[in-house]
C-alpha cells in the first residue's frame, strides 16, 4: 500500500510541474507578443516621421 501511496504523490508532482511549464511558457510568449507590437509601433512611428518630414520638404520647396 505505502507504493500506491508514494505513486499517487508522483502524479500530483508531475501535473503541477506540467502547470509551472505551461505558465512559464505562456508568460514568455506573452512577453515575446509585446516586444512585437513594441517594435511594429517604432515602425509605424518611424515610417509616420518619415513621410511627414517628406511633407514638409515639399511644402518648404514650394515656398522657396
Amino acid at each position: 500500500m505505502s507504493g500506491f501511496t508514494g505513486r499517487s504523490n508522483e502524479i500530483p508532482s508531475m501535473y503541477e510541474d506540467l502547470v509551472r511549464d505551461r505558465i512559464r511558457s505562456l508568460h514568455q510568449e506573452a512577453e515575446e507578443q509585446r516586444m512585437i507590437r513594441q517594435v511594429i509601433r517604432v515602425r509605424r512611428a518611424r515610417r509616420d516621421a518619415e513621410r511627414a518630414s517628406a511633407r514638409l520638404r515639399h511644402a518648404l520647396l514650394r515656398l522657396g
